[in-house]
């Protein structure tokens, strides 16, 4: 359990931390404005949920061992993009629309790793349960929470204002390394699992398709309200952390 427990926490930490410190460094590349936070967040959103497309895929369709494999080769290849330091090469060169540009650095310098963090949660805990017939667990998802919100509410008064942003990524890249060798155990740990294919009981049936689209529109609404709220915020206030934290906490 412990092991579970310490790769959901950590992936979840760094999964949160690197945001801010990502957009902070390169805001100053595109002008400090609201545009840069906004991006980010379209980015590491349709990142979230590749990642979840990514757990579900492999672990309703492949066997353990493959699981194993599959995930602890892209573990490796994504120690290859570390430190998460932006190249200078992405600075702008001219004044043209730098949405694209955003999103190609982001995807070269923490796409990757982003990807392998947000499906941790889903993954690992398929995987506990697998292991553990009789085990629940939700528990899990509740450490995963504190984790994302420990993450958000520490960076601007704890990370921010004592480390350079160049320290911040190194940081986080070391800690990256660690949470590589906590999932690779934890992937490990597939090799006692007996393949069973996921079956549906009698009592269970697709969801109606009233039930399915409100599943849709729910989290739709909440992260509409997170893009509309930030960028109210950047713009009107200030394109600071401290700002983007608050909503995305909520």
């Amino acid at each position: 359990m412990f092991l579970y427990a310490l790769t959901i926490l950590v992936s979840a930490f760094l999964l949160f931390q690197v945001q801010p410190i990502i957009a902070k460094i390169i805001l100053p590349w595109f002008g400090g404005s609201a545009a840069v936070w906004a991006v980010c967040l379209l980015f590491f959103q349709v990142v979230l949920l590749l990642g979840y497309l990514y757990a579900y895929v492999l672990h309703r369709y492949l066997k353990p061992r493959l699981q194993m494999a599959a995930h602890i080769f892209l573990l490796l290849a994504s120690l290859l993009v570390l430190p998460v330091i932006p190249s200078a090469a992405w600075k702008p060169a001219g004044g043209e629309d730098p949405t694209l540009r955003i999103l190609g650095l982001l995807a070269a310098t923490v796409g990757l790793p982003y990807f392998l963090l947000s499906t941790t949660g889903p993954l690992v805990q398929a995987w506990y349960a697998a292991r553990y017939k009789d085990a629940i667990p939700y528990r899990l998802y509740a450490l995963s929470n504190a984790g994302s919100m420990f993450a958000l509410l520490s960076y601007p008064v704890a990370f921010e204002p004592l480390l350079t942003t160049r320290i911040q990524a190194l940081a986080w890249s070391v800690g990256y390394a660690a949470f590589v060798l906590f999932c690779g155990a934890t992937a490990l740990s597939l090799r006692h699992v007996h393949w069973r294919p996921a079956t549906r009981t009698e009592n269970e049936g697709s969801p109606k398709a009233g039930t399915a689209a409100l599943w849709v529109a729910l989290p739709a609404c909440s992260s509409a309200l997170l893009l509309a709220v930030t960028n109210h915020l950047s713009q009107n206030v200030a394109a600071i952390p401290f700002l983007w934290v608050l909503p995305l906490s909520l």
